[in-house]
């Protein structure tokens, strides 16, 4: 088994999130896009970024507009839609939840500690053999 290509798709499938994300703070250009993912380990390149960014603009996620540069041609700067701010709420409440569910079943339980069956817990009372009295 590959385990690079196992986290590369682990990767591909939080890039719509990542990207939306990174776009609602500001509006941005892709290259600054590509270096705030690898700065983060999420690497990603041009060819990937592109196709990502026009699907979410045809899907009204996205818009953009175009800047002068010192550097060249005029530039393409994406900004999030109304739309896309709302899609991105739902997109961050169930990548929480699928954190969370991840967690659960992968991880190992923090405070609970399972027990032999008929083994006394520190929380369950035992039988003392000495004698009651009443007075």
């Amino acid at each position: 088994m590959d385990i690079e290509n196992a986290k590369a798709q682990m990767r591909k499938g939080v890039l719509e999130l990542c990207i939306l994300s990174i776009i609602e703070e500001d509006e941005v250009y892709p290259s600054d896009i590509i270096a705030r993912l690898k700065t983060n380990d999420l690497i990603v390149v041009e060819g990937t970024l592109y196709p990502l960014l026009t699907r979410l603009k045809n899907d009204g996620l996205l818009d953009y507009s175009w800047r002068e540069s010192n550097a060249g041609p005029p530039r393409k700067y994406f900004k999030i839609t109304d739309l896309g701010r709302q899609f991105l709420e739902v997109l961050s409440n169930s990548w929480q939840q699928l954190v969370q569910s991840v967690a659960q079943t992968v991880g190992k339980p923090q405070t609970t500690k399972k027990t032999k069956k008929n083994e006394p817990t520190a929380t369950s009372e035992t039988p003392t053999s000495e004698p009651t009295t009443n007075q």
